[in-house]
């Protein structure tokens, strides 16, 4: 044996499953377990986030983190949208090398070979990242030096969410002049004020109070910045659960919500704000009855189809709801005597507690509307972590 060959890591190219699905096919031929997305739900989606951010002035900049797709992506930015987020640089690359040219990735780098990838995209695509160090600030720097790109630099303030971001307006304005100081490499372009925190909060009350405080830290920020002769043109952030309360600041230039084209278990359980309907549900698990006995079925997916970090999924069919879930198999139960029959091989809709991790899970989007595939696409940027 050739010891030093052997010792050499090979890692073999990642063989994508055949799609579970074919354009034009009838819904009840799709293969299980799958993901659905209803276009007529989520165009309407599109529709009602986009044309409430045109109403306000502001642009929209949907985070593809929750759909990793570049089929979808395209389709938000032909109804309007200013580009994308990204949440990690691979996500990025991915969705660039599939034609979407202008990105956000809303995260810091950190490292010189994820500031070198990025000073290449850099100069492919216009290109944004997030800081809070200086040291995130010099790699960049050092990198598009020698990439002989530009690259976008936002200062992330931390707005409540507790995790990222700088923590005071003086602590902005001395990363914004290390950004700036840095030209013509780094490009200062505003301020990433994201409150992620808030987008869950159950009660319309909860939720304005702390937008609230996210906009009056940003707003100190962004005077602190123009004092300094540093002039804030984005100020970005918001999600689907808040994105009309900072479309409504009259600061926030820029909102990136991503749950909204997709929807989940986690987001229904918001009260939406008085006169306002929540957005509809588009994406659904799809799974075959496998296995039955009285009162009880088993469906073919599991953990490594759904995302569980926000609860189980919610089964949709008549008195049965879901027991428990495990790697491959999901347990439903009926919760009544009347509950709908069931057969074996019936297929069946799951709403996902968390619509992103759930997508991350799956290598395809079926598209449909009324009971008919129209589009099967990839999910572009599935397991781009880095």
């Amino acid at each position: 044996m050739n010891t030093a060959a052997s010792s050499q890591a090979v890692t073999p190219p990642r063989t994508v499953p055949a799609a579970p699905a074919q354009a034009g096919r009838p819904l009840a031929e799709v293969d299980t377990p799958a993901l659905l997305v209803d276009l007529d739900v989520m165009d309407a989606n599109i529709a009602r986030v986009h044309g409430d951010a045109h109403q306000a002035g502001v642009r929209v900049r949907p985070h593809a983190k929750a759909h990793k797709c570049a089929a979808l992506a395209q389709r938000q930015i032909a109804a309007g949208a200013q580009g994308v987020c990204c949440q990690k640089l691979g996500e990025a690359e991915a969705l660039a090398a599939a034609g979407i040219d202008d990105i956000l990735v809303t995260n810091e780098l950190v490292g010189m070979a994820k500031a070198r990838r990025a000073a290449q995209l850099a100069g492919r695509i216009r290109l944004g990242v997030c800081a809070d160090h200086p040291l995130q600030v010099q790699q960049l720097a050092e990198a598009t030096q020698a990439a002989g790109t530009c690259l976008d630099v936002l200062v992330e303030l931390d707005v409540g969410q507790g995790r990222c971001g700088v923590t005071s307006a003086a602590d902005a304005v001395a990363l914004a002049q290390a950004i700036a100081a840095a030209a013509p490499g780094l490009r200062f372009a505003g301020l990433h004020a994201y409150h992620g925190g808030a987008q869950h909060l159950r009660s319309p009350a909860e939720r304005r109070a702390a937008i609230a405080g996210a906009a009056a830290r940003a707003r100190e920020a962004v005077a602190a910045l123009a004092a300094a002769g540093l002039p804030c043109a984005t100020v970005t952030g918001a999600g689907t659960g808040t994105y009309a309360l900072e479309a409504a600041s009259g600061l926030y230039t820029e909102l990136q919500p991503g749950s909204y084209v997709l929807m989940d278990v986690d987001y229904a359980a918001n009260t939406p704000a008085e006169g306002s309907a929540p957005l509809g549900q588009a994406l659904f698990g799809w799974c075959s009855v496998i296995s039955l006995r009285p009162g009880q079925a088993v469906l073919d997916g599991g953990l490594k189809a759904f995302g569980v970090d926000c609860g189980l999924p919610r089964v949709l069919h008549p008195g049965w709801q879901v027991k428990g879930i495990s790697d491959e198999h999901t347990v439903i139960v009926s919760t009544t005597a009347d509950a709908a029959p069931l057969a074996l091989g019936d297929k069946l809709r799951l709403i996902p507690g968390h619509c992103d991790p759930t997508v991350n899970l799956h290598d395809w989007l079926v598209a449909f509307r009324g009971d008919t595939v129209e589009a099967v696409w990839p999910v572009t940027a599935r397991g781009a972590m880095y």
